[in-house]
């Protein structure tokens, strides 16, 4: 809807929805004349709906704030859907006019008066809406937990393989060589022995050649 007047901005009043809490949004009006322009603010749910202000005068190319807060809640309405509206009525003034000075009969429709009106709905949004997780980090993680979950069950895996006796091939390697020396120490052993009794031997053999010949 397009005003001569007054700019609104924005032009859904969107407020925080929480229960059993009060929360509150804001409209900007704009003068977009060279003139003073008064303004009123009127509601199809005037008990559920604190304004401030509820009337007020907008200077030239000036701009007003309205603070418009809203009871809390004892309910969620089906889909967060709001029925209530708002009605902004502007018009001209003289110079000078204060708030003070505005009275109901200013608003009403005359011939050669211009009242405009502009009309806007109640917007319930979120007040602490969830911070989605793009689907690449999703990903990542999914990935992450698969990773940790392989490198976790390495380990359980092999304790219970050296519980029931499995041996790895490093260690078969190792019993391996400790049984080649030990062959290899029990060989030097008897090489050790049998050198002297065949050295013996053979000096008794000699010791029976020559007492023979004689």
């Amino acid at each position: 809807m397009s005003n001569t007047l007054l700019r609104i901005y924005p032009s859904e009043l969107k407020i925080p929805f929480e229960l059993k809490r009060q929360n509150s949004g804001i409209l900007e009006l704009t003068n977009k004349t060279d003139h003073y322009v008064a303004f009123k603010v009127k509601t199809t749910n005037p008990r559920k709906y604190s304004v401030r202000p509820t009337t007020g005068i907008v200077l030239p190319r000036g701009s007003c704030g309205i603070t418009i807060s809203m009871q809390p809640p004892k309910e969620i309405p089906t889909d967060y859907h709001c029925k209530d509206k708002f009605l902004i009525q502007s018009v001209v003034v003289e110079d000078g006019t204060t708030q003070k000075d505005i009275h109901s009969d200013m608003f009403s429709k005359e011939a050669g008066k211009v009242v405009e009106e502009f009309k806007l709905r109640v917007v319930y949004i979120p007040a602490n809406p969830p911070s989605p997780v793009p689907e690449e980090e999703e990903d990542e993680i999914d990935s992450l937990d698969s990773d940790v979950d392989h490198e976790v069950q390495m380990p359980s895996t092999f304790d219970a393989a050296s519980r029931k006796g499995y041996t790895s091939g490093s260690q078969a390697s190792h019993d391996e060589d400790l049984l080649k020396k030990k062959r290899s120490s029990s060989d030097g052993g008897f090489t050790a022995l049998f050198v002297p009794f065949v050295f013996a031997f053979f000096v008794f053999i000699g010791y029976l050649m020559a007492g023979s010949n004689v």
